[in-house]
C-alpha cells in the first residue's frame, strides 16, 4: 500500500498546468476513511520507533499509559526513563476533537471557526545519556475542521557536540524521503524548518534542522509560515504552485514518517560508546536548556496541546529529566563548545556547502 501512495503521488505532482494559475486551487474533501487512516499511519509509527528504540538500549524500556481527554479522544503515552542509551524519551500518539478551536489555529484558519475538530498525531523527543548522541525530535500530526484539512510534521536534530558527518547523514535521509514524493518539498521545508527551530532572544537555531511543515493542503503553496521575507518563502515563491492532494500529502507523511529510524539509528549506534567525562556532561545539560528555552516559549505543539485542555504530563514530556543554566556562559575560544556554538546554531547547507569540512575538520568533527 505505501508503495502504491508514492508511485501514485510521483505520478501525480508536478508542474503541471493545474497547479500554475496566481488563484490558489481548490480545496478538495479527505477522503471517507481520512481519519482511519492517518490514526493508523500514525499508531503504526509509534510502535515501530518504540520497538527499534528498545532494541537499540538493550536495557530500557517504553511504559505505557492509555489517557482520555473530558472534550473527545485520548491517547497513549510512551516513555522510557534510565535506559543506558537514552536517559529519558517519549513517544506519543494523540487522537483528539471538540468544538472549540484555540486561537493558535483560527489565527491561521479563520474558516474552521465554529465547526467540530480532529487532529491526530505521534510526537517524539529522546534525550541520549552520552553527549555525543544528539537529542532528536520527530511530530507528525493530521488536522480536520469542517472544510479545513491539513498534513503537517517534520523532523530535527540537537547535537551537543558536533559531527558534520551527522548533520549530513540526518539531512539526506530526510531529503531522500521527501524527494520520493516530490523535490520541491525538501527545497522548501528545509528553510522552514530552520526558520521555525530557531531562538530569537538567543539568537540561534535549536540545532541542525532537519525538515519542517505544515497546513499542508491542496491549495498550491508549500511555505505557509510566519516570515513572507525568509528563505523558505522565497523558495515557495520560487517553485510553481504544487498540485497536491489528499493521497500525496499521506504520501509524504508516510515516506517522511518512515525515515526517521534510518535517519537517527545509525547515528545513536556509532556514538553511543563514545567516551566522555564531567565537562561534556555539564555542556549538554548546559545547552539542553535551549531545549526548554524553545519548548516552553515557541512551541506550536506545546501551546496547542495546553490550549486545548491536553494531557500536560504528555504535552511536557519533550522536557529533559537534567538540565543547567549558566549566567553570561561563553564557550573556550577554538574548543569543540564553540564549533558547536558557531556553526551547528546556524543555518546551514549541509549537503552542498564543502567549506563546512574544512571549518570541522580542526576539531576532528567530520566524522
Amino acid at each position: 500500500m505505501f508503495k502504491a501512495l508514492l508511485a501514485r503521488g510521483k505520478n501525480k505532482l508536478g508542474g503541471g498546468a493545474a497547479g500554475r494559475g496566481n488563484s490558489p486551487l481548490a480545496l478538495e474533501a479527505p477522503p471517507a476513511d481520512s481519519r482511519a487512516r492517518a490514526k493508523a499511519l500514525l499508531m503504526g509509527l509509534q510502535d515501530s520507533i518504540c520497538a527499534a528504540l528498545e532494541q537499540l538500549d538493550g536495557e530500557g524500556s517504553f511504559a505505557e499509559e492509555s489517557w482520555e481527554r473530558p472534550e473527545g479522544g485520548g491517547g497513549r503515552s510512551r516513555v522510557m526513563k534510565g535506559g543506558r542509551v537514552f536517559e529519558q524519551g517519549g513517544v506519543n500518539f494523540s487522537e483528539v476533537q471538540g468544538n472549540e478551536l484555540p486561537p493558535s489555529i483560527l489565527s491561521q484558519r479563520p474558516e474552521a471557526k465554529g465547526h467540530r475538530w480532529f487532529a491526530t498525531g505521534t510526537s517524539m523527543v529522546l534525550h541520549p545519556r552520552n553527549p555525543y548522541i544528539p537529542t532528536v525530535h520527530l511530530n507528525y500530526r493530521y488536522f480536520e475542521a469542517g472544510p479545513v484539512w491539513w498534513f503537517g510534521g517534520g523532523a530535527d536534530l540537537t547535537p551537543y557536540y558536533p559531527f558534520l558527518e551527522d548533520a549530513q547523514h540526518f539531512h539526506r535521509t530526510l531529503k531522500g524521503a521527501c524527494d520520493s514524493v516530490n523535490p520541491a518539498f525538501y527545497q522548501v521545508f528545509k528553510p522552514w524548518c530552520d526558520e521555525y527551530f530557531f531562538l530569537k532572544h538567543r539568537d540561534e537555531t535549536r540545532g541542525v534542522g532537519g525538515i519542517f511543515y505544515d497546513y499542508q493542503d491542496p491549495r498550491g503553496v508549500l511555505y505557509k509560515g510566519q516570515d513572507p521575507e525568509g528563505p523558505a518563502a522565497a523558495m515557495s515563491n520560487r517553485l510553481a504552485p504544487v498540485q497536491q492532494s489528499w493521497e500525496q500529502l499521506f504520501a509524504l507523511a508516510s515516506a517522511c514518517g518512515n525515515a526517521f529510524l534510518p535517519s537517527y539509528v545509525p547515528i545513536a549506534e556509532k556514538r553511543q560508546h563514545t567516551p566522555y567525562g564531567e565537562r561534556e556532561r555539564q555542556f549538554q545539560l548546559y545547552r539542553r536548556g535551549r531545549y526548554v528555552e524553545f519548548n516552553l516559549v515557541f512551541d506550536r505543539g506545546t501551546i496547542f496541546g495546553l490550549q486545548t485542555n491536553g494531557r500536560t504530563e504528555s504535552i511536557l514530556m519533550s522536557l529533559p529529566p537534567l538540565v543547567r543554566w549558566e549566567y553570561g556562559y561563553q564557550p573556550e575560544a577554538g574548543s569543540r563548545e564553540a564549533l558547536l556554538t558557531d556553526l551547528f546554531t546556524r543555518p546551514q547547507d549541509w549537503l552542498e556547502d564543502g567549506s563546512l569540512a574544512d571549518r570541522c575538520a580542526p576539531h576532528q568533527a567530520v566524522n
